[in-house]
């Protein structure tokens, strides 16, 4: 917009009642519209005559010309997006109008591809979150802090442990091996977000992202569709989460801000087991049976486990003692948060400084997580052409760990959990011991020794210049550093160090190193045009060194390092990998209601075949603002109306090796004691891009001055060439292959409402609720594929991602006791051949709702999550419920009290049997469970003390809060969480076992600005 420097007329403009001797106007009404804030002319403000269809737009000095015949005065009605909708009494022939920008969400800025865009004029489907309405919630990582909250993302913490991986889906699963993740961008700096743990816990992993504290983010952008990712081109496939940290603004005073939280956590519920009485019950039923059904056993009930001692027996089962050692594992956790920053600047400088400490116990003993951090961002204007800033993040983040999934050694829910509960910690001469193949407990607590620690540099540092007044270009050289360092030692007293000790050490240090230009251009052209262009490059290089030693033998415990062991073994591995990219945009709009957008990326990696390694990636979108034409612009309520269109193609090559295409020899195949070397991997010279193509029609509206607005989004991804590892005989010496396959497609929808339900000067109600669907399918894969544990996870043609593949349990006949299973090909057995596909992990829907009410200085946010439909597989019950077969290798759950035990009976859990093994049929579907749920994910009360008392405690700002996390769950799941998960393997979501449950928390804080 020109600069205004003369101002004419100016007049005080106020409603009053309408003169009945007005003078008659015959001549030109003129004017001028300037904006408020800072004077500058409007260009392109709608201007007319209220109750009649006179009307025009203003020039580029904000003049306007009405012709009018009317008497004066009348009523003016002044409008221009991004500020208040104003009516004015005109009393004179020339009048001046100032009109108040409008601070809503169409005037608000959001981080795009390689810079922001005003919302009026977003083309693709971007959600912008401000974290400080979920900063509280207390867990290891940010993007944990936002499920719920991003229409189309679907968020899931599969444990309750601090710092391990959150899965998190952008409009569904894109591929089958390589990576669904998103890509995440921090002030422009690509980063790993995949876990560098090598050291096994069960199959779970800690997750990178929980490096990042979320005190210093400002704004998270998240990037949906083919026109937002464009530019991401080869890493946007999964979606693009844009992390902005906070900066300080010029010429600001000084500010500190102090956060400070302390609160508690545990468990909800814990599992329910079987007491020893019920557990020795259930053991004699199952041997009677057993012997009624096959009587060459000879197992009746006068010889049956649980009858007297002195008849050579275990005791009666009333007889039976309880140990309960969940009470043990678990505990009342500490949550600790400090936070404090300073921000601020001069005319020409700009800067914030923030230091940060985190500790988290887990509910499940010994777990900790602790993160340290420290930012430092500064901006420097070195001329009226020239900037210059640097972003830099430290962090420490330090882990205890814990087995907390599968896994009989070592595993501290194994050793809790799957324990027979009648079984002492002790054994005859009161030593404690391991029982049913598990670790004793209580020395698993005392002797745990396995720690992670990363350190990490996330930095940036860029110049920008205007080459010309509307061409600016910018260069940035961006890094990542993580050291990730981990250790675990086992001794004698532990099964895993049973032979003399066991220590492991392994050292993996990731760097990525990016380097980028661009060159943006923009230009008005008259009122009418506005156009845009942007082109760039992308150098990008990853580096993993990782080494790996371990130790057996050691002459006692007091000895844990490595050089101390007997026999020492080590293995050092290198990978790299690069990717160069240029990409360009073109965006134009006419008269601020058409818009389009066309952008293009090409990359080329040196994971790739020779003739494969370039990969090139369109987008196209175009928009149209309803609300502008004429129409509509005298509908008052409607004060945003936009239909939105694009189609693009993206790519992914996350996941897959470094050296994937390439054949690769090993040097680390000895002969006869000779070095020597052999074929590792097969090359594949045709390797290439996995493709994914989407479509994107969406509509934006505000309405009622925007008290009430809506986006509402349909999609359609489809994936080609998908990056699927192939099984080769064993006779052609390699076990499998990279190849490009599978097709996968996505389609979906996605709503969001935001809503002020009630406002006045002491009061307001507000509300937001998204909801969204999206419907997975396997479109195009030869063979099937078998995932997760016992084969639970089947991937195959014509169904979802993550399908569940199980012996489909009918009844419990009331005559036998016997489960009944579907015989699919009708050959009177249950085989194989009878299992079957029977929901997935994909929910019908989800979303979130939060309310948020203020009064005066109270504060109260509710913030409620959910999903409907979806599947989980209970395997901690399915071992739970072996009815007494399993004796004294497993725990027995309470729920086994509801079996079959007399004609008649009503119930889905068969009679105790060790003959008829469909009774408890390994992946049957009884324990395939529904994993809806709602769950108040926050509740948060605040109390801002007046500015008054707050000034004479020497503060600017002082906020008293008190917050509740996972305070109540709606759920028929019988586990303890239906987001549950065993493993970290994308192709093994919805099984499980041995994870701690997300943990009620209670926090109280203070944040304090000075």
């Amino acid at each position: 917009m020109k600069k205004n420097y003369l101002i004419f007329f100016l007049f005080l403009l106020t409603y009053s009642s309408i003169a009945q001797n007005a003078p008659l106007i015959n001549a030109t009404l003129e004017g001028k519209v300037i904006d408020q804030k800072t004077k500058e002319a409007i260009i392109g403000a709608s201007v007319s005559i209220k109750g009649t269809t006179n009307g025009g737009l203003t020039d580029a000095d904000g003049k306007f010309y009405l012709k009018t015949g009317q008497k004066l005065p009348f009523v003016l009605v002044v409008g221009f997006v991004g500020y208040t909708r104003q009516e004015f009494v005109a009393n004179t022939s020339k009048v001046t109008i100032e009109l108040l920008p409008n601070d809503t969400e169409l005037s608000e800025i959001v981080v795009v591809g390689y810079g922001t865009q005003e919302r009026k004029n977003l083309i693709g489907s971007i959600t912008k979150i401000n974290p400080a309405g979920v900063s509280n919630i207390p867990v290891g990582s940010f993007d944990a802090q936002l499920q719920g909250k991003v229409p189309g993302v679907q968020i899931s913490s599969p444990t309750g442990v601090p710092g391990e991986t959150v899965n998190v889906r952008v409009r569904g699963a894109t591929s089958i091996n390589a990576d669904n993740d998103p890509l995440y961008v921090v002030d422009g700096v690509f980063i790993n977000s995949n876990s560098l743990q090598t050291i096994g816990t069960g199959g779970k992993a800690t997750s990178p992202i929980s490096d990042i504290n979320p005190a210093d983010i400002q704004s998270v952008e998240v990037l949906k569709d083919a026109e937002a990712t464009a530019l991401y081109g080869s890493r946007g496939a999964n979606g693009v989460i844009l992390i902005t940290t906070k900066r300080g603004e010029f010429e600001q005073a000084a500010k500190i801000h102090v956060n400070a939280s302390f609160g508690q956590a545990k468990a909800a519920k814990l599992w329910e087991l079987t007491t020893g009485p019920e557990h020795a019950q259930l053991v004699n039923e199952w041997w009677i049976n057993t012997g009624i059904l096959d009587p060459s056993l000879k197992r009746t009930a006068a010889n049956r486990p649980f009858r007297p001692v002195a008849d050579g027996g275990r005791g009666l089962p009333s007889e039976q003692k309880t140990y309960d050692r969940l009470s043990e594992a678990f505990r009342t956790a500490t949550l600790q948060n400090y936070d404090i920053s300073l921000s601020g600047g001069t005319k020409t400088t700009k800067y914030y400084i923030g230091g940060g400490f985190n500790s988290q116990e887990s509910i499940l003993k010994p777990i900790t997580f602790e993160r340290q951090s420290f930012k430092v961002n500064l901006d420097q204007k070195v001329n009226d052409v020239l900037q210059v800033g640097v972003s830099n993040t430290f962090t420490r983040t330090y882990r205890n760990q814990a087995r907390a999934g599968d896994g009989p050694q070592g595993g501290v829910l194994q050793a809790a959990l799957h324990t027979p509960t009648y079984l002492s910690p002790y054994n005859e001469t009161g030593e404690l011991v391991g029982r049913a193949g598990f670790d004793n407990l209580t020395l698993l607590l005392n002797n745990y020794d396995v720690n992670s620690s990363s350190l990490r540099y996330i930095g940036n540092l860029y110049a920008e210049a205007y080459l010309l007044p509307n061409l600016k270009f910018r260069t940035s050289f961006g890094a990542d550093y993580n050291n990730y360092d981990e250790s675990e030692y086992w001794n004698t007293f532990l099964l895993l160090g049973a032979q003399g000790g066991l220590a492991t050490s392994s050292i993996s240090q990731f760097t990525t190193l990016l380097n980028e230009q661009t060159l943006t251009y923009r230009q008005k052209f008259g009122l009418d045009h506005n156009f845009g262009v942007l082109i760039g490059n992308t150098l990008q290089s990853d580096v993993l060194n990782r080494t790996y030693a371990e130790g057996r033998g050691f002459a006692n415990n007091a000895f844990t390092v490595i050089s101390s062991a007997a026999n020492r073994t080590s293995t050092q591995s290198w990978s790299k990998s690069n990717l160069a990219s240029f990409f360009a945009r073109v965006d134009y709009g006419y008269q601020g209601k058409y818009l389009v957008d066309f952008s293009i990326r090409t990359d080329g990696s040196s994971r790739f075949g020779s003739d494969q390694k370039w990969g090139y990636f369109p987008s196209l979108g175009t928009a149209w603002r309803i609300n502008q034409e004429d129409f509509l612009k005298d509908v008052g309520f409607i004060k945003d109306l936009k239909l939105r269109a694009s189609y693009g193609q993206i790519g992914n090559q996350n996941g897959i090796g470094n050296f994937a295409a390439q054949g690769l020899w090993t040097g680390g195949a000895p002969y006869q004691g000779n070095p020597g070397i052999a074929p590792q991997q097969l090359a594949n010279p045709d390797l290439k891009w996995e493709k994914t193509s989407q479509f994107n029609i969406g509509l934006d509206a505000s309405l009622f001055n925007g008290r009430l607005s809506f986006e509402l989004n349909y999609y359609d991804k489809y994936t080609k060439d998908g990056l699927l590892q192939l099984a080769l005989p064993s006779t052609s010496g390699f076990s499998n292959y990279w190849s490009n396959v599978a097709e996968i497609s996505n389609k979906g929808f996605e709503f969001s409402i935001q809503s002020v339900n009630y406002q006045s000067k002491e009061f307001s109600w507000t509300s937001e609720f998204n909801i969204a669907q999206n419907i997975n399918k396997i479109e195009k894969l030869s063979n099937p594929l078998n995932y997760g544990s016992r084969d639970l996870i089947l991937q195959k043609e014509g169904y979802p991602l993550y399908s569940f593949w199980v012996y489909k349990q009918l009844y419990v006949d009331s005559k036998t006791g016997d489960a009944v299973y579907e015989d699919v090909n009708k050959d009177g057995k249950i085989t194989v051949a009878d299992r079957q596909i029977i929901g997935s992990i994909w929910p019908a829907f989800f979303g979130g709702l939060t309310n948020t009410v203020q009064y005066k200085g109270f504060e109260l946010a509710a913030f409620l999550s959910f999903q409907y439909g979806n599947k989980v597989y209970n395997h901690n019950k399915f071992f739970g419920e072996g009815g007494g077969a399993r004796d004294a290798a497993r725990v027995i759950f309470a729920s086994n009290n509801a079996r079959w035990q007399k004609e008649g009976d009503i119930t889905d859990v068969p009679k105790p049997d060790g003959v008829n093994v469909n009774n408890y049929r390994d992946g049957g579907s009884r324990w395939l469970e529904d994993g809806s749920f709602l769950r108040l994910r926050s509740l948060n009360i605040a109390y801002n003390l007046p500015k008054k008392i707050a000034s004479k405690l020497g503060a600017e700002a002082l906020k008293i809060y008190v917050n509740g996390t996972n305070l109540f769950l709606i759920s028929n799941y019988s586990g303890l969480d239906p987001e549950s998960s065993a493993s970290s393997d994308q192709n093994a979501q919805g099984i499980d076992l041995g994870t701690p449950p997300q943990p009620r928390s209670y926090q109280v804080g203070v944040s304090l600005t000075f």
